[in-house]
Order: structure tokens, then C-alpha cells, then sequence
């Protein structure tokens, strides 16, 4: 069953850095999902984001397979992410496109993948210069979440967390017409996202929900909460890194995509630390009577093991 849900805005053209840090700050202890408005970005930017986005997957099969994801940078085809296995044994009704950090021209070891300058000229510069911008709007509010903490606003700086940080766009692309199926079908089935803070703009079509709030993710029965769509603004939500500093103060909240019986296209951008980066309860998130719950770890081990169950298949 769902419903929709009022979540908070939080609007960062406010001259008051402390007020906002302390709207972030309650809204990742009530729910964990927020939406973010007055960042910077222009809807032209948006609009050219998701038009060449539609380019890309209206490619021929055979031309995104040539960028086939290799170390989590290119194309992902459909059903190809299991997000919760237990829920479906085909895979997730959806493709995607990652792009990882950005890579100087001079680089030794290029990661990333693009498209041909023939079949799309305008898609890699449209996609760096939104991943530019959107890395840093995700900085402000990380610098906020510190303030919000009782932290120096750099504290994840100057902890190695966003020095270099470990920053992907994920392009996504959710077919509207579906195969027949015995089993239920998700766009995305249940899950919480793995780094420290989630950045997402979506083309308006409906399909996001979140898990009510409740503090025990596996509590049953789930109900479920429509997240509409603010135009220009962006759902931000807390990721399980987040949520292992603050030992649970902060909500990973489990969220889901359902179909929405028409195609639907999002951009979402997830900041996660830098790889070396050891993740580990806040002293000012634990005490004697509420330890850590959670054990130290590296970001990209913590990481590379998630991904490793994702794409188990």
C-alpha cells in the first residue's frame, strides 16, 4: 500500500547557514529524504541533461553494448541490477549509464566511457558540466550536514571523505511498456543507497517511493509513500555511510521505483566518499549507552562488496 508524503525543502539561496543546516539536520533524523531548491542549476541544463539522456538509450542495443559497464563506468542494460534479489529473480526493469569522477585530459588511466562524437557531439560536455555542478551543490550540503552535526563545516574534508571523492552519475532509464511476468515487476526494487548522500532530478514522471518512517528496515508490513517530483528541485536522500557516522541518527531510508505505465527517465548522483576513506562513528554519535553499531570500514570496500551482490548475476 502507499500514500504520498510532504517531505521538507530546504532552500539553499537562505542567507542563514545555520538555519539551513539544522532543517537538514531534522530532516535526516525524521525521514532521511528532503528536497533541495535554489542550488544553482538552470532548468536549460536539466532539460539538456534528460534530452540527451533520451539520445542515448534510443540507441540501437548493439551500439550501448559497445560501452558494456567495465569498473562501474558505462552502459548497465536492462534487468542487469538485481537491487533486492529476494524480491525477483529477473532483475531490476531498467538501464543505466554510470560516469564516475571526471578525468583530466592528461590522465594516464581513463576510466570513464562515452559515446561517439558522431552519434551524440553534445552529450559528454552536457554531462561533465552537470556532473561539475551538481558535485559541488553535493559539497554545500555535506559542509551543511557537518555544521548540522556540531562539526567544523569542512570536517569531511578534513577527514579524506570528500577529498576526491568517489562521486557517480547515474543515468536511468525505466522502459514504460514491460514484459508479462509472474512475479512483481520493480523499476527498482527496495533498497538503500550505499554512500554518504544522494543528489536526484527526475523528468517528472511518477514511480519513487520511500518506506514510511520506521526505524527498523525490515519491519513488516511495508508501507510505502509516493515521492512527487518538485520541478527544478532535487530529492535528496541519506545513504547507509551517512547513516554508519551518525550510528542510525540519520535515516538510510529504503526507497523503491515501481512502474509508472509510461517511460521515465532520472539522473541520479551519488556522492560517496573517497575510496581510502575509513568510515566510522562520530564521537558525538555515540556514547555508553548507545556504542557504536557499526564497525569501522573503508569506503570502497564497503562499496566494492554492495556492488558485488547487485551485479551477482
Amino acid at each position: 500500500m502507499s500514500g504520498a508524503v510532504k517531505l521538507p525543502i530546504i532552500d539553499l539561496a537562505s542567507p542563514d547557514r545555520i538555519s539551513i543546516a539544522n532543517s537538514i539536520h531534522q530532516a535526516c533524523t525524521d525521514c532521511g529524504f528532503f528536497y533541495v531548491v535554489n542550488h544553482g542549476i538552470e532548468n536549460d541544463l536539466f532539460a539538456k541533461v534528460f534530452d540527451e539522456t533520451n539520445k542515448f538509450f534510443s540507441l540501437p542495443l548493439q551500439d550501448k553494448l559497445k560501452l558494456l559497464r567495465h569498473e562501474n563506468r558505462g552502459y548497465s542494460p536492462l534487468y542487469a541490477e538485481h537491487l533486492n534479489p529476494s524480491l525477483s529473480s529477473k532483475g531490476d526493469s531498467k538501464e543505466s549509464f554510470y560516469i564516475g569522477p571526471l578525468e583530466e585530459i592528461t590522465a594516464l588511466r581513463k576510466l570513464n566511457q562515452w559515446p561517439s562524437q558522431e552519434l551524440l557531439p553534445s552529450w559528454r560536455p552536457t554531462m561533465e558540466s552537470y556532473y561539475a555542478k551538481v558535485l559541488s551543490i553535493g559539497k554545500t550540503l555535506i559542509s551543511l550536514i557537518a555544521l548540522g552535526l556540531k562539526l567544523d563545516e569542512d570536517f569531511f574534508e578534513k577527514n579524506g571523505a570528500m577529498v576526491e571523492p568517489n562521486a557517480f552519475l547515474r543515468l536511468l532509464h525505466y522502459p514504460g511498456e514491460l514484459e508479462s511476468s509472474n512475479e512483481e515487476i520493480f523499476g527498482a526494487s527496495a533498497h538503500s543507497d550505499y554512500g554518504a548522500i544522494t543528489l536526484l532530478s527526475t523528468d517528472g514522471v511518477p514511480g519513487l517511493q520511500h518506506k514510511q518512517v520506521c526505524r527498523d528496515k525490515n519491519k513488516q508490513p511495508q508501507v510505502w509513500e509516493d515521492v512527487q517530483s518538485i520541478d527544478g528541485a532535487f530529492i535528496i536522500n541519506i545513504g547507509d555511510m551517512m547513516e554508519r557516522w551518525t550510528n542510525c541518527k540519520f535515516r538510510s531510508t529504503l526507497h523503491r521505483v515501481m512502474p509508472a505505465g509510461q517511460e521515465r527517465y532520472s539522473a541520479a548522483f551519488f556522492l560517496d566518499p573517497n575510496p581510502n576513506c575509513v568510515v566510522e562513528c562520530l564521537k558525538s554519535c555515540c556514547s555508553e549507552s548507545c556504542p557504536p553499531r557499526f564497525p569501522p570500514i573503508r569506503s570502497g570496500d564497503y562499496l566494492k562488496e554492495r556492488f558485488r551482490v547487485t551485479y551477482a548475476s
